[in-house]
């Protein structure tokens, strides 16, 4: 009798045993399972050549707003490495944007660009002056950037307020005043004022384009073929950043 409930004993300790063992296995390949799935969603890392030229940085701009417009935007290398590694080895920006403060077109994000990427220049309304224009000419003597791209927007605020014309403190008047000669060049047509205000906002790219291009440093490298100046315009809606806004 007692033998025979050994013999059980040890049959139910061993079938006990083996599907403690089954269930384990189990558990583990679920867990690997998720974990694969996990590393298998997520994005692509995002890389660049060190050393862009011209054509090539505004190909890189293009490609990442359009990973950003579809939603499939590259992860962006934030870590310990590539925060030394740009320590010491110093900045190599491929593009110099001038872009409106906006809240809603930060280009790092709008261009799914990362740590070193682009040199940003950011007020209200994308407008120049000398601090901007001398930021933008250390972007391209000193750092050898090939591209100078002025961003503005769709709603810009900044346009809006120059149209109406209200009160406005002397600082932001500083503002509105380099929008105006944008909007006198378009305020006698008989538009509705979103078309006013659309129209402007694209004169007002154009305006800024001209006004870099004029800088004798600026001119030097445009006549030397080093560097290239463009116009750009962020459509609020789909997140489309377009460059022939002229229609």
């Amino acid at each position: 009798m007692n033998k025979n409930y050994n013999s059980k004993f040890s049959i139910i300790t061993k079938l006990l045993l083996s599907l403690f063992i089954l269930l384990s296995l189990n558990i583990t390949y679920i867990a690997l399972n998720k974990s694969y799935k996990i590393k298998a969603s997520e994005p692509e890392l995002y890389i660049r050549p060190e050393k862009v030229r011209i054509d090539a940085a505004k190909k890189l701009l293009v490609e990442g707003n359009k990973r950003y417009v579809d939603n499939k935007t590259f992860a962006n290398d934030i870590s310990d490495t590539k925060r030394k590694k740009l320590s010491s080895n110093g900045q190599k920006p491929f593009a110099v944007i001038l872009s409106c403060s906006d809240s809603r077109v930060p280009p790092e994000l709008v261009f799914n660009q990362g740590l070193g990427d682009l040199f940003v220049i950011r007020n209200a309304g994308n407008v120049v002056d000398p601090i901007v224009l001398g930021s933008i000419e250390y972007g391209v003597e000193h750092l050898d950037v090939p591209l100078i791209v002025v961003l503005g927007h769709e709603k810009c605020g900044a346009v809006e307020a120059t149209i109406k014309d209200g009160e406005a403190s002397e600082n932001i008047a500083s503002i509105l005043n380099k929008i105006k000669p944008s909007y006198n060049k378009v305020k006698n047509k008989n538009q509705n004022i979103d078309e006013v205000i659309n129209l402007t906002v694209n004169v007002n790219i154009n305006n800024s384009v001209a006004i870099i291009s004029q800088s004798p440093v600026i001119k030097k490298l445009l006549d030397e073929k080093k560097i290239s100046i463009i116009g750009a315009k962020y459509k609020m809606d789909t997140g489309e950043v377009i460059y022939d806004f002229s229609k």
